[in-house]
């Protein structure tokens, strides 16, 4: 196993990546904003249990979804018409987190723990970590959030509180970033939910290719205002 130390943080090469399980590539150091944004810069992402030492993965497929391959069902495109929902960017990132790390039907717990929260906030004040949130009545019904660098959005988690509230608000993403010039949004992997929407797997030597063509050292997104 690779291990990652918290006097550095440069990550080993991607293929030294186990491949069971899937993509784990190093463990340890710390959750702090050089060594995430270091660490999506290159296909990398934290997934770990709470108590345990921080795990980091690049899964080889890797789900990915190109914008301009957005799939949008007969069903959801009526849900999408409706005009009694609001879709807001930033306006209750934590809120969005805390609801993504609910307990879920058939789970046990949750990875998204305080010390994540607390991480991914810090990157939201800086500008890199972005939800986008479904609103009905004033209540927060469903959203998701991620990272946001270069010309590529990093999807983390999602949560719906409503029929299709997670889909409206991805595909609300999905038209706002192919607006301001994202080639990729990054799915991570694969789920019947992201692929009923258009999500598909690619090899991750592909993915890192397009990392190196779409990625950059500055926050994406004009000024990741959605209304």
């Amino acid at each position: 196993m690779n291990s990652i130390f918290t006097s550095g943080i440069s990550f080993p090469p991607l293929d030294r990546a186990l491949k069971e399980p899937n993509g784990l590539l190093a463990m340890g150091g710390d959750l702090t904003p050089q060594r995430l944004l270091e660490a999506y810069r290159k296909g990398i992402f934290p997934w770990f249990n709470e108590g345990e030492p921080i795990l980091w993965w690049s899964p080889d497929p890797r789900m990915v979804l190109f914008p301009d391959e957005l799939r949008i069902s007969r069903s959801l495109s009526k849900e999408l018409k409706k005009n009694n929902y609001q879709i807001r960017a930033d306006h209750r990132f934590s809120e969005v987190m805390q609801a993504c790390a609910a307990p879920r039907k058939g789970q046990a717990g949750t990875w998204i723990h305080p010390e994540m929260i607390a991480a991914y906030t810090t990157l939201h004040e800086m500008k890199f970590a972005h939800s986008v949130e479904m609103w009905v009545d004033d209540e927060l019904v469903g959203g998701l959030y991620g990272i946001a660098l270069g010309q590529i959005f990093f999807g983390e988690s999602m949560f719906s509180r409503a029929p299709n509230a997670s889909k409206i608000a991805f595909v609300h993403l999905v038209k706002q970033v192919q607006e301001w010039g994202f080639g990729l949004i990054d799915c991570q992997v694969k789920t019947n939910h992201l692929a009923s929407l258009g999500a598909r797997e690619i090899p991750r030597a592909a993915f890192a290719q397009y990392l190196s063509e779409l990625i950059s050292e500055s926050p994406g997104g004009e000024h990741w205002c959605f209304e």
